[in-house]
C-alpha cells in the first residue's frame, strides 16, 4: 500500500492580522470606556443619581475587561515552540471564559439589585435627579452602542471569541444605561420602580449574552468540529482535484479561531510514491489557498481499490 502523510502550517498572514485588528480594537475600547467613565462619574455626582454613579462604575469594569481580552490575544499569538508545537490559541478561549464570567457577574447584580428595590417597596425614598443624568444616559447608549458595533465587526472578521465577549460587555453597559435612562425618567416623572423593572430585562439581556460566549468558548477548548458547511466546502475543494478519486475520511476540529484538518483521499493505486506525494502536496495547497483560517492539514493518501479503477 503507498501512502503519504503531510501537514503544514497555514497562513501566518492570519494570525499577524488576528493580533494586529485586535489590539487596535482593544486600545479604542480602553480610551472610549475610561472618557465615558469619567464623564458619567461626573453626572452621577453632579446631577445626584445613583443609577448613573452605578452605570460609570459598569463602565469602568469594561476598562479591566478589555485589558484581560488584550492579554488573552497576546499570549493566543504567541508562536509554537517546543513546548506547546501546536501553538496558544486556545488561550485566547480562556479570556472569552473570564469575561464571560465577569458579564455574568454583572448582569447577576443587576438583577438582585433590581429583586430588592422590587421587594422593598420604598420607592418614594429615592432622590430625584437631575437632567445632567439623562443627558448623560443618552450619550452613554450612543456611544457604547457604537463600541459594540466596532467591536463586533472586527471580531467577527478575525472570528475572536475574547474580542466578541468584549463587544458584548459593551452592548451590556449600553442596556445598563438604557435602564438608568428609563429610571432617570421615570424617578423625574414619580415613577422610581421603573428604573428597577427595567434593570430586570437588561439582567435577561446580559445573562443570554454571558451564556452564549461561554459556550462559543468551550467548544473552541473541546475540539468541536466545524460546522457543516464549512466541510462541504473543502471536500467539494479537494474533489475539484481530477486526480482525487474520492475521500474516506475527513475530520475537522477547531482549536481556538484556526482550524485543524485531517482528510484521506483516494488516488489511482498504481501511482508510484512520488506522484502521490506531488498529489497530497496539491489537495494541501488547493485547501491552504482557499480557507485562510486552517492552521494544520494533514492528508492521508489511500489506493483505489482495483474494482474502482
Amino acid at each position: 500500500m503507498k501512502e503519504n502523510r503531510i501537514m503544514k502550517k497555514g497562513n501566518d498572514d492570519f494570525a499577524s492580522d488576528f493580533q494586529r485588528i485586535a489590539g487596535r480594537v482593544s486600545t479604542m475600547s480602553i480610551i472610549g470606556n475610561v472618557i465615558l467613565s469619567v464623564f458619567k462619574l461626573i453626572a452621577g455626582i453632579a446631577a445626584h443619581s445613583n443609577a448613573m454613579f452605578s452605570d460609570a462604575v459598569h463602565s469602568a469594569s469594561d476598562v479591566f475587561s478589555t485589558v484581560v481580552v488584550m492579554i488573552g490575544i497576546s499570549l493566543a499569538s504567541k508562536k509554537a515552540d517546543k513546548e506547546h508545537p501546536y501553538g496558544h490559541e486556545r488561550l485566547e478561549c480562556v479570556a472569552a471564559v473570564i469575561l464571560a464570567m465577569v458579564l455574568f457577574m454583572t448582569g447577576f447584580g443587576i438583577g438582585m439589585q433590581a429583586f430588592k428595590n422590587i421587594l422593598s417597596g420604598s420607592y418614594n425614598e429615592l432622590q430625584v435627579p437631575g437632567m445632567l443624568a439623562l443627558v448623560a444616559a443618552v450619550v452613554s447608549i450612543m456611544i457604547k452602542e457604537a463600541m459594540f458595533w466596532y467591536t463586533k465587526i472586527y471580531a467577527v472578521k478575525i472570528d475572536s471569541s475574547a474580542l466578541l465577549a468584549d463587544a458584548w460587555h459593551h452592548r451590556s453597559d449600553a442596556f445598563s444605561s438604557v435602564g438608568a435612562l428609563i429610571g432617570i425618567a421615570g424617578a423625574r416623572l414619580g415613577f422610581p420602580v421603573m428604573d428597577s423593572i427595567a434593570s430586570l430585562v437588561i439582567f435577561a439581556f446580559i445573562i443570554k449574552a454571558a451564556y452564549d460566549i461561554f459556550k462559543d468558548a468551550i467548544d473552541k477548548m473541546v475540539d468541536h468540529s466545524c460546522d457543516e458547511e464549512t466541510e462541504r466546502q473543502i471536500y467539494e475543494c479537494v474533489m475539484k482535484n481530477k486526480e482525487v478519486m474520492g475521500i474516506d475520511s475527513l475530520h475537522t476540529r477547531i482549536f481556538g479561531n484556526r482550524i485543524y484538518v485531517d482528510i484521506e483521499v483516494v488516488v489511482d493505486g498504481s501511482y508510484t510514491l512520488k506522484r502521490s506525494h506531488e498529489i497530497a502536496e496539491e489537495v494541501h495547497e488547493d485547501i491552504e489557498r482557499n480557507f485562510q483560517k486552517i492552521k494544520h492539514i494533514m492528508v492521508h493518501v489511500n489506493p483505489a481499490q482495483e474494482d474502482n479503477i
